[in-house]
């Protein structure tokens, strides 16, 4: 019992002992496996986007977003509801090396509105006068 919870601790997601049977341990694997197939997947109303394959998709049907646009719409996503200055996102979804203009969030978030814009159902993207912008959730 203590090795399994010194597992645990240690930042095991599972554990399982000997004698075991192999269908359980194809089980294990199988929900492990699902489980990261969604971890970068997020869904909002009739919007999804999957970071890891770089898709969005609106009412199930891709759309075509740049790389930067998706990861601007992931982030947003993730943190919804929450308020980032131009310079917070340049840091998050940029990279904290970046030197180019802030306002290359303003074209950035442009293009992502006109993209979306009566699409999404469940969210929208606002300005926050003189702080920055969220993706507000209706949802």
């Amino acid at each position: 019992m203590e090795d399994k919870v010194q597992g645990f601790e240690l930042g095991a997601d599972d554990y399982i002992v000997k004698p075991f049977e192999p269908r359980e341990v194809a089980a294990r694997i199988k929900a492990r496996l699902k489980n990261k197939e969604t971890k970068n997947l997020l869904k909002l109303g009739n919007i999804e986007v999957d970071i890891d394959r770089y898709e969005t998709k609106l009412e199930g049907k891709r759309i075509d977003l740049k790389p930067k646009e998706i990861q601007l719409l992931y982030f947003l996503l993730r943190n919804k509801n929450i308020v980032f200055s131009r310079q917070q996102l340049l840091e998050k979804v940029w990279d904290y090396t970046f030197e180019g203009d802030t306002r290359t969030v303003d074209v950035h978030i442009n293009r992502l509105r006109e993209k979306l814009e009566g699409a999404c159902t469940a969210c929208r993207i606002k300005t926050v006068w003189g702080v920055g912008y969220k993706l507000e959730s209706n949802g």
